[in-house]
């Protein structure tokens, strides 16, 4: 009997049990460059995903889906379920900061903008594209298999005939890829669906400043369509989607759907960004949104239901757009923005990053590449562009976004950054404990 125990016993311990074939994954994720181990770094397996520990260490279910690994600052990576031995490996991130210039709908579409942007980002040392996928007109420029937007007209205009043969090509060229998405302005969504529209006093659908209607942001039977736009885009291999116009309209006697309370405003925009990050999960991809510069001073959601704190919770990186001109009061102690784009840029983020010192979120700024419109038409080239990016770099951002609507860009205007040792000090700059008080930014970008 005991010969015939030990036999069974031996064939229980040699079959495979649920566990010993999805045997758990573990292993530490390091700086590439410095080998040293990266706390917080998201580890992806299927929909779920886990956090590494203080020592860079996570550990996952198994199985015979791939290894996806993100962090802000570095580079994506993914382990094929073939590669190596995945029960127990270190995997190595790329340190990356993101320099970039964007690209509309119709830029990266025409070769006499792309080419020339390409030229700048290959002479200058650029690394970056942020490109239009939902514009601000709603036209969305590649073939979406989505039915919505074949109803409303938003594939009108193609001038990306092959999605994923443009992120192969750019690709190829070793470009970080950003999506933009135009969030709740969406002229043709709300005619299409008025039910889903922010409405005038009267009834009828409520226009901004350029007559585009919007959609309300209480409205969660809305969210799916630009959410839909950002997987497509993460399929297609983009690294990043950012969600512009994410936010409620800077204007008075409009009618939502719900009250709209500072509390509420703040709930329906991390709502739907909480949304986006539950679904873009097994992408692998970085979220991010576009802010209000006056969003990193202003304590409150500034009107608009953009609250930093709250903001830094719900995605990787925040965008607040630093353009000098936006900034029509000024900040203490600098009254002429045009003029001070340096400490602008600097004192900004410096606001932000004090605000949300013990929360994940990073900060990679848009930055002014056109010209002024509130303070006299001062023309923005190399010198104020250069201010802006080192005030960008001495902050210790994710990065900077060069922002021009017309798309051109030129080698005499982005300059590749200067070498270390060239880099102005953060202490040039005098602090104050001044603030604005709850200032509204213009009802622009």
């Amino acid at each position: 009997m005991k010969p015939l125990l030990a036999a069974v016993a031996a064939f229980l311990f040699l079959l495979p049990t649920a566990h010993a074939r999805e045997a758990e994954r573990e292993g530490t994720v390091i700086d590439g460059t410095t080998n040293t181990a990266l706390a917080g770094a998201i580890v992806t397996v299927g929909d779920k995903a886990v956090l590494t520990d203080a020592q860079g260490r996570y550990e996952v279910a198994g199985g015979s889906e791939p290894l996806k690994v993100r962090l802000t600052g570095y580079r994506r990576e993914t382990i094929a379920a073939g590669d190596a031995d995945q029960t127990r490996q270190t995997i190595k991130l790329t340190p990356l900061v993101p320099k970039a210039l964007y690209l509309t709908v119709y830029g990266i579409g025409a070769t006499f903008l792309l080419d020339p942007a390409l030229d700048v980002i290959e002479h200058s040392k650029l690394n970056a594209l942020v490109i239009d996928l939902k514009g601000d007109r709603g036209l969305i420029p590649y073939p979406s298999a989505l039915p919505l937007a074949g109803k409303i007209g938003a594939q009108k205009l193609r001038t990306i005939p092959d999605l994923k043969a443009l992120v192969s090509g750019l690709k190829a060229k070793n470009l970080y890829l950003i999506a933009r998405i135009v969030t709740f302005k969406d002229d043709l969504l709300a005619t299409a669906h008025p039910e889903w529209a922010i409405h005038g006093p009267g009834g009828g659908l409520w226009k901004d400043r350029e007559g585009l209607a919007w959609i309300d942001p209480f409205r969660k039977a809305a969210w799916d369509y630009p959410i839909g736009v950002a997987e497509e885009a993460a399929a297609a291999g983009f690294d990043e989607i950012q969600f512009d116009y994410i936010r409620f309209p800077d204007a008075r006697g409009i009618v939502f759907s719900e009250a709209s309370t500072e509390t509420s405003r703040v709930g329906a925009i991390t709502g739907f960004l909480r949304e986006a990050r539950r679904r873009l999960v097994p992408y692998n991809v970085f979220l991010a949104m576009d802010s209000f510069g006056y969003v990193c001073w202003n304590e409150n959601d500034t009107g608009i239901g953009q609250r930093v704190e709250d903001l830094a919770t719900v995605v990787d990186v925040i965008s607040p757009m630093l353009y000098p001109s936006g900034f029509q009061f000024g900040i203490p102690g600098y009254r002429n923005p045009v003029q001070n784009p340096y400490e602008i840029v600097y004192k900004s983020l410096e606001e932000c990053k004090r605000r949300t010192a013990n929360l994940p979120a990073r900060y990679r700024p848009w930055l002014q590449a056109f010209t002024d419109y509130a303070f006299g038409g001062k023309i923005f080239g190399a010198e104020e562009i250069g201010k802006q990016i080192k005030a960008a770099r001495d902050a210790g951002t994710d990065g900077w976004m060069l922002w021009n609507p017309r798309n051109v860009y030129t080698t005499n205007d982005i300059k590749p950054d200067p070498p270390a040792d060239a880099k102005a000090k953060a202490a040039d700059v005098k602090a104050t404990d001044a603030k604005p008080t709850d200032v509204k930014a213009p009802a622009t970008r």
